[in-house]
């Protein structure tokens, strides 16, 4: 089995099983990891520690922590169907929400004992997805945004289209972002990633998919961000089946796609409009163009070269009066920067 020497030497970091330490305040290590956290999570929690929990039990270095604590405590169950179904399991649950213990699952699924059902321990990727949001300022609280991401693509024939290199990560992580800030998410995407699990997700692959749903469910949003690189043009007419190698040798006739973001903000719709504008020179000059001639309340800018289909990205975010140039950082970091000017401005208007 695992041993606190083995999650030491993986970690680097020191492994505490001890109440009693001789370094610590005191010597008392519960009371000394007990402060400064802002949150504490037990993951896996099992049923006998739901149950100290519950009780205030302190006979050990974990309950002891936990009963010293000055901050929000969160568990991640785990254990058999029936140990969590049991009658004694569900009452400490119970007592332990309304004392205000967070719950991250558990989930349902294959268990080690060989039984199916409810009692697995949330997905690790889930699991720090539920942390952050705990840990994120809900400044969107109670808005509704509605998001497109990805790449669209205009098919040729039934098997060859013109698309672009956008990977939709921006979009998804602008999404994911917004929904941990307590938003409510309409995501309208090409791309098919990991989405949190409170987003409505639509698909749409090409320019004109989009744009109808889009126009489905614009209404009642509070903020729409246009990410998606929606393709400027498509073929004026599509071939049937497979072009044959031998009649590649033709000439493609394009037609102007719908600009979205420019029907979007020259709209009557009073909501609060992001676009995205990525170039190949003259960056501010040319994004605050399109802030005006499109209507918008903020666009940000990136140099094609260093953000598209990178796992990074360097921005700037600009509005009417000012630019905002942001360092290189992953996409992530870059999400939570747009959306908090978001939300400033928003909060500052009323």
């Amino acid at each position: 089995f695992i041993t606190p020497l083995t999650l030491q030497a993986l970690s680097g970091k020191e492994v505490l099983t001890s109440l009693w330490k001789s370094n610590a305040s005191n010597g008392m290590s519960h009371i000394e990891l007990s402060r400064n956290y802002d949150l504490i999570v037990i993951a896996p929690a099992s049923a006998n520690f739901l149950a100290k929990l519950t009780h205030g039990l302190a006979d050990d270095l974990l309950s002891s922590l936990c009963l010293a604590r000055t901050c929000p405590i969160a568990v991640a169950p785990a254990m058999n169907i029936h140990m969590w179904a049991n009658e004694a399991t569900q009452r400490n649950v119970s007592q332990l929400k309304k004392d205000g213990v967070l719950f991250f699952g558990p989930d349902s699924g294959d268990q080690a004992c060989g039984d199916i059902g409810l009692g697995r321990m949330k997905d690790v990727e889930e699991l720090l997805k539920s942390i952050q949001n705990c840990l994120t300022p809900q400044i969107l609280d109670h808005k509704k945004l509605l998001i497109t991401s990805g790449g669209t693509i205009e098919m040729i024939d039934d098997v060859r289209g013109i698309t672009n290199l956008s990977s939709g990560n921006m979009g998804a992580a602008i999404a994911n972002t917004a929904a941990s800030m307590g938003a409510s998410v309409t995501l309208i995407t090409s791309t098919h990633q990991n989405f949190s699990e409170n987003i409505r997700v639509i698909h749409a692959s090409d320019a004109h998919s989009m744009h109808q749903a889009v126009l489905e469910h614009i209404n009642n949003q509070d903020i729409f961000i246009s990410v998606a690189a929606v393709s400027d043009y498509k073929p004026k007419e599509k071939f049937k089946g497979k072009l044959k190698k031998d009649d590649l040798d033709i000439t493609l006739q394009l037609t102007p796609t719908i600009d979205i973001l420019k029907e979007i903000g020259l709209s009557k719709n009073q909501i609060f409009k992001v676009g995205f504008a990525a170039e190949n020179e003259n960056l501010i000059e040319n994004a605050q163009k399109k802030l005006k001639e499109k209507n918008l309340d903020l666009i940000v800018a990136n140099l094609i070269h260093e953000s598209m289909g990178l796992e990074d990205t360097k921005i700037s975010i600009i509005d009417k009066n000012n630019v905002i140039d942001l360092p290189k950082s992953n996409k992530i970091v870059a999400a939570k920067a747009i959306l908090q000017e978001i939300a400033h401005r928003i909060h500052s208007d009323k």
